[in-house]
């Protein structure tokens, strides 16, 4: 089928992967249980795009700079390790900032810059790129020619897979938060949670290496 062989095999590989714990995973639960089911929809919807940015990179081949190059490596790595570790002290210090007092909820973040940390917090993940890299080529024929449309249809079915698993994720834990959030000292606690752990990712990110 257009190149790809043990699609069943693929689709069932994506799931499993889908609700293994990981990044993505903690990212938008942190979102969605802090901030709500928009900010998590907006986050979800840019680590989505930034799936397919390195779906796009690993047909086109580019992937491949990252795994061949450590500098590269690096430097991605560290640059997305910093913006997590980056977005985790804007929570601490939002939640801080509020220090127990009642007052007017706090306001989001506009729509545009949720969904472009999601964006960045994937995009930046040099790991995720070469995920792709080495788990996609196992499900395209060697005879397929070009590469290009295979690979395309692989990650957007791993894309259409992983937004199912999101939208689970954003309401459940939306849902679940949704009365704390509303409580001052729990809001803040659930937003200094949040920037801890979101701290915690970038830490992981920036000690991880090329297997």
């Amino acid at each position: 089928m257009l190149g790809i062989h043990q699609f069943q095999l693929f689709l069932l590989a994506c799931i499993m992967l889908n609700i293994t714990p990981g990044q993505d995973t903690l990212y938008i639960l942190g979102r969605s249980a802090a901030q709500g089911k928009q900010a998590g929809m907006l986050s979800a919807l840019g680590i989505l795009t930034g799936i397919l940015v390195h779906t796009l990179l690993a047909a086109t081949g580019l992937s491949v700079i990252l795994a061949t190059s450590a500098l590269a490596f690096s430097l991605v790595k560290f640059a997305g390790a910093a913006y997590l570790i980056w977005l985790g002290i804007g929570f601490l210090t939002k939640a801080n900032g509020r220090s127990g007092q009642p007052g007017p909820p706090a306001t989001l973040p506009a729509p545009w810059a949720l969904f472009r940390q999601g964006v960045l917090t994937n995009a930046l993940n040099p790991k995720v790129a070469l995920f792709f890299l080495s788990f996609l080529p196992q499900f395209v024929s060697r005879q397929a020619q070009p590469v290009f449309a295979p690979f395309l249809l692989l990650g957007l079915v791993f894309l259409f897979t992983s937004g199912i698993w999101f939208l689970v994720l954003v309401n459940t834990a939306a849902r679940l938060s949704s009365r704390l959030r509303d409580r001052t000292a729990l809001g803040d606690l659930l937003k200094k949670l949040t920037g801890g752990l979101f701290i915690g990712l970038g830490i992981r990110l920036a000690f991880s290496q090329i297997r």
